[in-house]
């Protein structure tokens, strides 16, 4: 079947060359714009899509919006017969929707109706999830409401982070998208709609959420922690300076009556103390530098037990 792709991240790649790994017939592939880069903006970088797209020869679409009458025509005249969208980063019209003979298809990476919406893959850490995984589903108008083609369940372990989990279910992703390609292909796919009043939603990360608020339990802060790694990153603030903090480890050193945001310990390693605990913190990431081991930054900024992390009021 001729298939029109859509996807931008690094998140889409492994769905991408799986298809034409497959034999798929892959005809065209749409994704966002370049963007400027650089302090100067004067240079653009390709989406991850383009770049592997053009490697195998697949002619790339890369409208400013999908909904202009100019792009439906161009993408119409590539007369596929369905659409496969991961991760491409807008909203689709019902007529992009009902172009394809055979409708579109999306590679979400949660269990669905769990997790609608744009960031599963950070709430579900974020929110205690032990398992996630992949559902491959009919696109319709409502957000991830579609009938559900297949499914791949994971377990989460409990110290993996979000870019770690991102990196699974890209893979996972793929796996289950030629598995539902093919299903539908034979026409033994099964459709199970989705029961709409167990959904769950995952809205897009903002830099509130990132925020972290350490009168908030331990456990909870170190699953935000993990699930914003690499990015955006969970931040805070010391002395007015922002701050992001990384590798989260359940620390012993917390006493009954801690200030939550106060520097409990520094040697060998950075504690600060929360709600009801204590943790560690393995790396930073200044605001405007690199990421660092907390050590290395602790030595720098003359880091002293009692200083105490802002929390938000």
């Amino acid at each position: 079947m001729r298939i029109v792709f859509w996807g931008t991240p690094e998140f889409a790649i492994p769905s991408l060359r799986a298809m034409v790994g497959e034999g798929f017939d892959v005809v065209a592939a749409v994704t966002q714009p370049d963007r400027p880069r650089g302090r100067s903006r004067s240079s653009s970088l390709p989406p991850p899509v383009k770049v592997v797209a053009l490697e195998e020869g697949i002619p790339v679409l890369q409208p400013e919006s999908p909904s202009t009458t100019e792009f439906l025509s161009e993408l119409a005249s590539f007369e596929h017969e369905i659409g496969v969208v991961a991760a491409y980063g807008h909203i689709l019209r019902k007529e992009i929707l009902d172009l394809a003979p055979r409708g579109m298809v999306n590679v979400h990476a949660s269990l669905l109706p769990k997790l609608r919406g744009a960031a599963p893959i950070e709430h579900a850490i974020l929110e205690g999830y032990q398992k996630t995984g992949i559902t491959i589903m009919h696109m319709e108008t409502k957000m991830d409401a579609g009938p559900i083609i297949h499914q791949v369940t994971t377990p989460i372990p409990p110290d993996e982070t979000g870019g770690e989990l991102t990196v699974r279910l890209a893979e996972l992703g793929a796996l289950a998208l030629v598995e539902g390609l093919a299903l539908l292909d034979t026409g033994a796919a099964a459709l199970k709609h989705q029961d709409h009043t167990q959904a769950t939603y995952a809205p897009k990360i903002t830099r509130a959420l990132a925020r972290i608020r350490w009168e908030e339990p331990a456990a909870r802060i170190a699953r935000q922690v993990r699930a914003f790694d690499p990015r955006p990153g969970s931040w805070t603030t010391l002395r007015g300076k922002e701050i992001k903090l990384f590798g989260p480890r359940l620390a012993d050193e917390y006493v009954e009556g801690d200030t939550p945001g106060m520097v409990v310990k520094t040697d060998p390693a950075l504690v600060i103390a929360t709600a009801d605990g204590a943790l560690q913190f393995l790396d930073v990431q200044p605001s405007g530098k690199a990421r660092m081991g907390a050590a290395e930054w602790i030595r720098g900024r003359s880091i002293k037990v009692g200083d105490r992390f802002d929390t938000p009021s």
